[in-house]
């Protein structure tokens, strides 16, 4: 088998890019997996919504802690008109942290939103359940943490909290792909000076760092279809998002480990 030169994957890896920035384009209805048409609206097929309810109570015996659950909603995607076949199902669970303790010390929020992570990340990671062709991905949302979407189904009460507009949105791809390109290629050459027994731990955070507050920004300026978020979302299709995590630990791993 003849090994691609250099130019091919970078041609290759264009074209993928390409292929990602057109799933960002908006379709002219909701997924019809997901909802059915109810006169100028949508409702969540019956089914869905039953078994999403039955995901989302597992997931909260799985936890065992006890708490007042105020919503369970779908978000993101597919929950709008850019959903595409990267989307996931994303089950958020609206909680409010300040009645889990004392609010009142400094961390405390802090070590119940990593606790809820911690347990959500292993859920995720040892769980494959999907709706038709989606992933299920489920969050534990603290009723005070800033949140952005322009589509949000409440499936606890069955009824749009947030529904999302019909029409077209305008997106600069080769800004897209300009701004992508350039953390792609820092995540590059971390991962190479990873390989070659460099420490890069505090560069690995610098960049996640840049690229949260970055996504961020644009979430509270432009929402989700601000280029910054697409941009976060062209690295998490194309794998640098995880790249980067993988990086992170084979360094953290590789700095505890004794060798020789």
């Amino acid at each position: 088998m003849t090994k691609k030169s250099l130019v091919d994957e970078l041609i290759e890896d264009k074209d993928i890019d390409q292929k990602i920035i057109k799933t960002f384009y908006l379709k002219d209805e909701l997924s019809s997996d997901i909802f059915t048409k109810d006169g100028n609206s949508y409702k969540m097929i019956e089914g869905v919504r039953n078994k999403l309810l039955d995901v989302a109570n597992a997931f909260v015996d799985y936890l065992d802690v006890e708490f007042f659950i105020y919503d369970v909603a779908l978000v993101g995607s597919l929950a709008n008109f850019n959903w595409c076949d990267y989307s996931d199902v994303d089950l958020h669970i609206f909680i409010n942290f300040d009645e889990l303790g004392d609010d009142s010390k400094p961390k405390f929020k802090t070590i119940v939103k990593e606790f809820f992570d911690a347990k959500k990340d292993n859920w995720n990671r040892t769980h494959n359940i999907k709706i038709k062709k989606y992933d299920v991905e489920i969050y534990v949302q603290d009723l005070s943490e800033p949140f952005f979407s322009s589509g949000v189904y409440s499936i606890l009460n069955n009824k749009w909290l947030n529904e999302p507009s019909e029409g077209k949105q305008g997106i600069d791809d080769n800004l897209i792909l300009s701004k992508g390109d350039e953390y792609a290629s820092i995540i590059d050459n971390l991962n190479e000076k990873g390989e070659s027994g460099k420490d890069v731990t505090a560069e690995i955070d610098d960049i996640k760092k840049k690229i949260m507050k970055f996504r961020q920004s644009g979430l509270e300026s432009g929402g989700e279809f601000s280029y910054e978020n697409l941009t976060f979302k062209l690295l998490r299709r194309n794998g640098y998002i995880e790249k980067l995590r993988n990086l992170k630990r084979s360094v953290v791993d590789k700095n505890l480990s004794v060798t020789q």
